[in-house]
């Protein structure tokens, strides 16, 4: 039993691995803990705690601190297994660790509080020598049997590796910063789905044009406004919501730099960046803008535009090969040369089959000129002879010249053949003529360079030693300066200077002397290239040929003065606007006609001199042509320098470039005055002709209304029983007045004698009583016979009847006498194709008064403009001669003409209601009365007019007649206020069913939208509410309130064109209101 007892003491060793049977073999009695076998239960017990446990551990126990651990700590220690510790005191054994452990050890023992630590660098003998080891530990309190803190239990896990990755993490990301930072091309870095720039490096704040503060920490679409059009937020959200990469090249973007939206292009792709989870946090983007790369291969692509127009029309044979041989390019003379179209890409060396040298001896293609020059021997230029396949010959000299890449390879061949067959002919009198043909062999259009960081220049490139013509020792350092303009060699010094000693770019044209010895303008650009510290290291210059360039400028400000003088002769007016249509020229008459300098025009604008009631219209018309490249054509009045009004046809159209892009705006206006005179009589003749053509139509609408009640009158019915057979078996009155039988005398016989001959032959009684019996019911109309052999037109309906079994047991037949109906129906129909002629006519006869209602417009204005014209040359010529009735009479001229111009514009108007010209929409009430309030505003803001809406109406109209009519109600309303007293005016809708258009009609139950306006402005007596609505009427006189009287005419009319009603109410001093009802179903709106 003791040796029992003995042995569960030591049951907390069991399955503790190695350091537990470590425990065992020291000798515990020579220590202050004495024979394990009576250690105490609270030692024992965490020791089974530590030693069974996967976490690594260690415990510090008694006043000698002695240590024990677990195989988990002591897989961290090494070879140190070797020599374990256990057993002995911690800061004996571990005295590079005490200075760290140690006062964790006596804090616990004297606070009994738990203590913890994380990533702790702890200086650790491992293998022998001393490591950096982190450590993430906690110590608590072990307590004895007694409840004591005696010891200190520490549960620890070793972190040096998380903590190196966490470092290395660290110094990767500043790596990363650092590499964006000094890279190549533009980086930025967006996060989120809001892509706010979380990083961006000099070069893509550069290409941006803004500043750091400008756009980091902000949102790259709010920090960059002018990217929302195109496509930019799409095309990002497309990176961050699909995860797939964007690429792209020369993609044309619009930057705002220095104030201006310049034209970009940029290679540049977009990345997703992840996080931890692989879900998508942000975007990473970068670029490299090659604008000026795009417009160098533009300008080269158009160099070789202007080299194969060269080629093609050269006299001389041309052609071109690749470096495999292959004819690439020939123009006509090389073809006439040959006598044969060879094939590109396929025939090789030569478009002739058959050469030969001069002596007539015959030469292979592969040993033909281009050939040996192609495959690198000697460019020979013998003396040939081609032969055509027509047998002629021709002599010939062939000049080939080699064409090379940038970096002297090279790829294909031009070849030149010269066709002297007449001098072979004259040799004797000619003795040599040559022609040489130069082939482009620099395509690189720049002179290059580079410099050190003082400035001094190291480098040229070919293009530069070709211009000059200088040598490299020439060049070398400050060389450059001898080939520079002595007049601007200082101001290109000091610029430069400013530059190196700033580190800024450096951009300035000016001219430099070529091997010919005369200057050519460069736009020469320098940029400081950077080391890795910010450092700049060299400089990286270019020089750009602008000559033609700054020649062409000078052509161009030649064209426009001569333009300028030419416009200053005419006596229109002419303009011109750039292409998004800002009026930038005026020609002299402008000025002459306006009285205004340019300087007011450009600072007060050119809708100053467009009458106020013009203008809206105007814009919205210019605006349309600009938005779409269609001419502009309008007829609008200018304030003459005399405050009068003259009427003016302006035209304007786009000039467009080779690729149809708009260059700018040209336009003119004209003098129209005296074409608006004579409108008012022609208005009355429309007027007039419109209501003939009005009361004849209603006349029609009258006769087929007599025709349908005529028919609808017909109620008679004959009804009779037929057996299975078709056996007439009961007959009624009505029968016998239809068919003319007593019943007598039919009942018992078959109903098929009522039918025609020709209906019995084809069976049809027969056909009709078994469509009733399989389908319950037959219908039928056609000829039937009386009695007396007469016909009459007959509606019939023949009905099976069933028994019980639903058994068909016999037929009601009804017919019903449609003779006068069916009379009435023909009638009608030739009426209705009448009316239907009478319609195209009306149609055809209203389009030629509204064809000549336009077109005389401008002619009936010629005599009210001269009237008016020779008023105004009066006036201002004999004005002092003429006495004061003179001057009274001749301002009642000029006020009678421009009242009869309102008369004619509002007649115009008023016919124009006549038609139903424009297309219905479904429009929203409260869109077309902002319309109308925008174009009012002026007036409205002068009245200081409120106008509150309340609705929701949509309705099914014409959109511009609806507008004209709220605008003629809203004019009305300002122009019948009182002085003294802001205008208001109320706009309500809602919906309401209809109870009969007129008192003798019955409800027909449509729906309408019910408007109601009404103002606060003078108003009128109740008793005129049906004749202010005819044309002409007026309740107060022409100096009071100024008007034609057809505003409210053109009003009922468009009520009317859309199948409504319109009602006034008024009261004297207290405003006026309108009701008008407009159907809501489309049907209705357009019956």
């Amino acid at each position: 039993m003791k040796t029992t007892q003995k042995n569960n003491n030591l049951l907390f060793l069991s399955g503790g691995g190695q350091m537990s049977e470590l425990i065992r073999t020291i000798d515990w009695d020579n220590t202050s803990l004495g024979n394990i076998q009576n250690w105490s239960v609270s030692l024992r017990t965490t020791l089974g705690i530590i030693l069974h446990t996967a976490q690594p551990m260690f415990l510090f126990w008694d006043k000698d601190q002695f240590c024990f651990y677990n195989d988990a700590l002591a897989v961290s220690l090494g070879n140190e297994r070797k020599y374990p510790v256990i057993g002995k005191k911690g800061k004996e054994v571990w005295p590079e660790l005490w200075e760290v452990i140690g006062p964790m050890v006596d804090q616990v023992l004297s606070t009994s509080q738990a203590v913890s630590f994380s990533d702790q660098l702890v200086p650790f003998y491992k293998n022998g020598r001393r490591e950096e080891v982190y450590w993430t530990f906690s110590g608590s309190p072990a307590f004895d049997d007694d409840g004591l803190v005696n010891g200190v239990l520490v549960s620890c896990s070793e972190t040096t590796e998380t903590v190196v990755a966490k470092s290395g993490l660290k110094e990767s990301e500043r790596r990363l910063r650092s590499m964006i930072i000094q890279a190549p091309v533009s980086i930025a870095i967006f996060r989120g789905s809001k892509y706010v720039t979380e990083m961006a490096n000099s070069l893509a704040l550069e290409m941006w044009g803004r500043s750091e503060e400008e756009v980091l920490g902000e949102s790259i679409i709010e920090a960059m406004p002018e990217l929302r059009a195109q496509g930019i937020k799409e095309l990002l959200d497309k990176v961050y919501q699909t995860g797939k990469t964007f690429t792209t090249s020369e993609f044309p973007v619009q930057l705002m730099r220095k104030g201006n939206l310049e034209t970009t292009y940029i290679n540049f792709s977009c990345e997703p960046l992840l996080n931890s989870n692989g879900e998508i946090e942000g975007i990473m983007a970068l670029g490299m803008e090659v604008t000026d790369q795009v417009l160098a291969r533009k300008t080269i692509e158009e160099s070789e535009k202007k080299y194969k127009e060269l080629i093609f029309g050269l006299p001389v044979a041309v052609y071109s090969c690749d470096s495999k041989g292959r004819i690439q390019l020939y123009n006509d003379a090389a073809v006439k040369l040959w006598g044969r179209t060879p094939e590109l890409g396929k025939d090789l060396w030569c478009g002739s089959k058959k050469i030969f040298t001069a002596d007539g001896n015959p030469i292979p293609l592969e040993e033909s000129p281009m050939a040996i020059a192609l495959n690198g021997g000697e460019l020979i230029k013998p003396e040939l002879l081609v032969e055509r396949p027509d047998g002629s010959r021709a002599n010939f000299i062939p000049y080939p010249q080699l064409i090379y890449d940038n970096e002297g390879r090279i790829t294909g061949a031009i070849n030149t053949l010269i066709e002297i067959t007449d001098q072979v002919l004259a040799r004797e009198r000619i003795k040599e003529s040559e022609m040489h043909f130069k082939a482009i062999a620099d395509n690189i259009p720049n002179l290059a360079w580079l410099a050190d960081a003082d400035g001094a220049i190291y480098w040229y490139n070919k293009k530069w030693y070709d211009y000059t013509g200088k040598t490299a020792e020439e060049m070398a350092g400050w060389g450059w300066q001898s080939v520079q303009d002595p007049k601007i060699l200082p101001q290109v010094m000091s610029n430069w200077k400013y530059s190196l000693e700033q580190g800024k770019e450096f951009e300035m044209v000016f001219p430099l002397r070529g091997v010919d010895r005369t200057f050519r303008q460069f736009l020469t650009r320098v940029l400081p290239v950077y080391d890795d510290k910010g450092k700049i290291v060299k400089w990286f210059g270019s020089n750009t040929d602008i000559t033609d360039h700054v020649r062409a400028q000078k052509k161009l400000e030649e064209s426009e003065k001569k333009f300028r003088l030419l416009a200053n002769s005419l006596p229109q007016l002419i303009w011109i606007a750039d292409p998004k249509g800002n009026l930038n020229y005026f020609n002299k008459a402008v000025m002459e006609y306006s009285g205004l300098s340019l300087e007011e025009i450009e600072n007060g604008g050119w809708l100053q001199i467009v009458h106020a009631e013009d203008r809206t219209k105007n814009i919205e018309l210019w605006e349309y042509s600009v938005a779409t490249g269609e001419d502009f054509l309008m007829e609008h009045r200018f304030r003459k320098h005399d405050g009068t009004y003259r009427w003016h046809l302006s035209r304007a159209q786009a000039h467009r470039d080779d690729r149809g892009k708009i260059q700018m705006w040209v336009g003119s206006s004209a003098d129209i005055q005296e074409q608006k005179v004579f409108r008012n009589e022609l208005e009355r003749q429309v007027r007039e002709r419109t209501a003939q053509l009005l009361e004849l139509n209603e006349s029609l609408k009258k006769s087929e209304q007599r025709y349908h009640l005529m028919v609808e009158e017909v109620q008679e019915y004959a009804i009779l029983y037929l057996n299975r057979e078709g056996i007439v078996e009961n007959w009624n009155s009505g029968a016998e007045k239809i068919k003319g039988y007593k019943a007598e005398e039919i009942i018992g016989k078959s109903f098929s004698n009522f039918y025609t001959q020709k209906d019995r032959k084809v069976r049809l009684p027969q056909k009709l009583l078994g469509m009733a019996a399989k389908e319950g019911k037959a219908v039928h109309q056609g000829w039937r016979v009386r009695k007396d052999k007469s016909l009459f037109w007959a509606s019939v309906v023949i009905t099976a009847i069933h028994n019980e079994l639903n058994e068909v047991i016999g037929f009601s037949k009804v017919t019903h006498d449609l003779t006068t109906k069916k009379e009435a129906d023909d009638a009608l129909n030739e009426k209705k194709l009448e009316l239907e002629q009478k319609n195209i006519e009306l149609q055809k006869m209203n389009k030629e008064l509204q064809s000549f209602a336009y077109i005389s417009s401008h002619d009936l204005q010629e005599p009210l403009r001269k009237i008016q014209t020779f008023a105004s040359r009066i006036i201002e010529k004999d004005m002092d001669t003429l006495s004061e009735k003179g001057k009274f009479l001749f301002n009642r001229m000029q006020l009678s003409a421009e009242r009869m111009q309102s008369l004619i514009d509002d007649l115009l108007a008023y016919s124009r209601t006549h038609n139903m010209e424009g297309d219905f929409k479904h429009t929203s009430l409260g869109n077309i009365i902002e319309d109308v309030k925008q174009d009012l505003s002026e007036e409205l803001l002068e009245k200081n007019a409120s106008i509150e809406f309340d609705g929701t109406c949509e309705i099914f109209v014409i959109p511009f007649q609806m507008k004209q009519l709220f605008y003629n109600l809203i004019s009305n309303s300002l122009k019948f206020s009182k002085p003294d007293l802001a205008v208001e005016i109320s706009i309500k809708s809602d919906h309401v069913t209809d109870h009969g258009r007129e008192e003798e009609e019955k409800p027909t139950g449509h729906t309408y939208c019910r408007i109601v306006y009404s103002d606060n402005g003078i108003g009128f007596d109740q008793k005129y509410s049906e004749k202010i609505f005819e044309l002409f009427q007026r309740l107060h006189g022409k100096t009071e309130y100024p008007g034609t009287g057809i505003g409210l005419a053109i009003i009922k009319r468009i009520v009317e064109n859309h199948n409504g009603m319109v009602t006034a109410r008024g009261e004297l001093g207290k405003g006026a209101s309108f009701e008008i009802l407009l159907p809501l179903n489309e049907a209705q709106a357009i019956r």
